[in-house]
């Protein structure tokens, strides 16, 4: 069978959910079939690591160390797959091959053009991603909104696919918006016709028109949509706003997009959503309910924290508890006024001085209170910076990233980043291993002697104070397998402080929740009584 194409576009605003769309698309699909997501961004940065968190939203960090867009969680949690860096294609990557392919000499003298040749790069690599892998379906989400000015090649190069590879082959789906204004209680078209027709000025014609909405669409507005758009009226499916993202593949499937994509597409890949319809069950129908206070300092931004927040409900959907969370803007914290009603603590990561103290605090907090605390990766550093000054007294204990003059620097930057000038992709990033102590909690919650984990930080625990921080009685639960680097840390005399060089809500997913937010948020429920 050749390879298929599914190629997801948006229209008419920005923060549709085409990740989440194009995401429960493959796990429709994917019972039967090898599915490889691609991402195309219209930006001319390589990858969003340098953006920060409220540019882009989280920087999304894979095994193989790429840094990419957060739609790839979406992907990794939905087809549970593996993402590689490879499947992210920017604006700044296309136009970085081109100008290394030109003074190769690979276009032997010719003018370089926007087309052919910036489009036959574009369309090459997902050939070739397509090859590597040995993909039955590639689903490639084109991001922004038609009409930006930033996606216009990556639209043409996806005109000229279906040409490539055959109509057989190849489908496209068009998200829009179809909004219900105050007062008027009608669903309204004009702005998914208006869309389609800025699609179609550029040379694609949707077979399947996903129309995001806040009701079902009615039987007349998907007869409008289908005869001023030329798809089929079966093929004007809803986006209907859902509690939990994870109901999407459901709405998809009672309006019938499996079936379509069969037919279209000539497959066969019938969804078996049985787990997920269960999973989904416990998330609507909570026994119980706690709250975490998330102490970070980028609150104003969700998305920051996105791969946390799916960590949680993963967690809800298999304990049947629901988890509120408590923004906690570190930046201002001066007092215990936050703990208000709360059962648990987490200290994200982050990068830089501003809230540091707050997050200092709040360990303290979790500490002396013994409230359930998980730390990750600048999380930890700030439980040794707490531990360090309060339990091993040494004032003024720091990370050289707050303060370059801290006269005790537990934490510091790693001995091979120190020359390191340019910024991206040069952190200590993707899956690195660990060795889990036996008789510590983190054993027991992995039940593994070595575990794997994601990582992406410049800064460690310093070596020098290793042996002053067990002797006042943290543990080191894991460590790199030379021995050499903190990735795991706990107090054992406490219900539950534990904290990770590592982040784990990149690998979590709704069948398999990130083993230490399931303990953790046991241990919220069982200080909770």
């Amino acid at each position: 069978m050749p390879t298929k194409y599914i190629i997801v576009t948006g229209g008419v605003l920005s923060g549709l959910g085409k990740g989440i769309a194009a995401a429960s698309i493959g796990h429709l699909l994917s019972s039967k079939l090898k599915i490889v997501p691609i991402k195309c961004d219209g930006y001319l940065n390589v990858d969003p690591g340098t953006m920060n968190p409220y540019e882009h939203g989280e920087v999304f960090v894979l095994d193989d160390g790429g840094e990419v867009d957060m739609d790839f969680g979406h992907y990794e949690r939905f087809l549970g797959v593996t993402c590689r860096s490879t499947w992210n294609l920017t604006m700044g990557k296309v136009f970085d091959m081109v100008r290394q392919k030109e003074r190769r000499g690979d276009y032997l003298g010719k003018t370089v053009q926007y087309i052919p040749h910036v489009t036959d790069v574009i369309k090459n690599h997902i050939f070739d991603v397509a090859r590597q892998e040995s993909a039955d379906l590639m689903i490639v989400e084109i991001g922004g909104t038609v009409g930006d000015i930033e996606n216009e090649l990556f639209l043409e190069a996806m005109r000229q696919m279906k040409e490539d590879v055959g109509k057989e082959n190849t489908i496209y789906i068009h998200l829009t918006y179809v909004p219900i204004p105050y007062g008027v209680n009608e669903q309204k078209s004009k702005p998914t016709q208006q869309s389609v027709n800025l699609l179609k000025q550029r040379g694609i014609f949707p077979d399947i028109i996903i129309g995001r909405c806040s009701e079902y669409l009615t039987k007349e507005v998907k007869t409008k949509i289908s005869n001023f758009c030329d798809v089929d009226p079966e093929a004007v499916i809803t986006g209907l706003d859902v509690d939990d993202i994870y109901e999407i593949p459901l709405v998809f499937e009672e309006e019938g997009l499996p079936g379509i994509l069969h037919k279209k597409l000539n497959i066969y890949s019938p969804p078996d959503l049985r787990k997920w319809k269960e999973l989904i069950n416990n998330l609507r129908n909570p026994e119980k309910e706690i709250t975490v206070a998330m102490c970070g300092k980028y609150t104003k931004l969700e998305d920051s924290y996105a791969s946390i927040i799916e960590s949680f409900n993963h967690c809800s959907a298999h304990l049947g508890c629901k988890i509120k969370l408590k923004w906690v803007e570190t930046t201002d914290l001066c007092d215990a006024s936050f703990l208000d009603q709360i059962h648990g603590i987490v200290v994200p990561g982050g990068f830089g001085s501003r809230g540091a103290e707050g997050k200092i605090e709040a360990v303290r907090q979790a500490r002396e209170k013994d409230i359930p605390f998980l730390g990750l990766c600048l999380g930890l550093h700030m439980a040794v910076i707490e531990f360090a000054r309060n339990v091993c007294h040494l004032k003024g204990a720091n990370s050289t990233e707050m303060d370059p003059e801290t006269p005790y620097p537990v934490i510091d930057i790693l001995p091979e980043q120190r020359n390191i000038k340019e910024k991206g992709g040069t952190m200590r990033l993707g899956a690195y291993p660990a060795v889990l102590k036996e008789d510590s909690k983190v054993y027991a919650l992995y039940n593994a002697r070595e575990v794997t984990e994601r990582h992406r930080h410049r800064y460690e625990v310093n070596p020098a104070y290793h042996e002053i921080l067990l002797q006042n009685g943290m543990v080191f639960s894991g460590v790199s397998p030379d021995g050499r680097l903190v990735e795991f840390l706990e107090l054992p005399q406490l219900r539950y402080f534990i904290a990770t060089q590592a982040h784990p809500e990149l690998k979590s997913r709704m069948e398999a929740p990130a083993p230490l937010f399931k303990g953790f948020v046991k241990a919220c429920l069982d200080r909770m009584g």
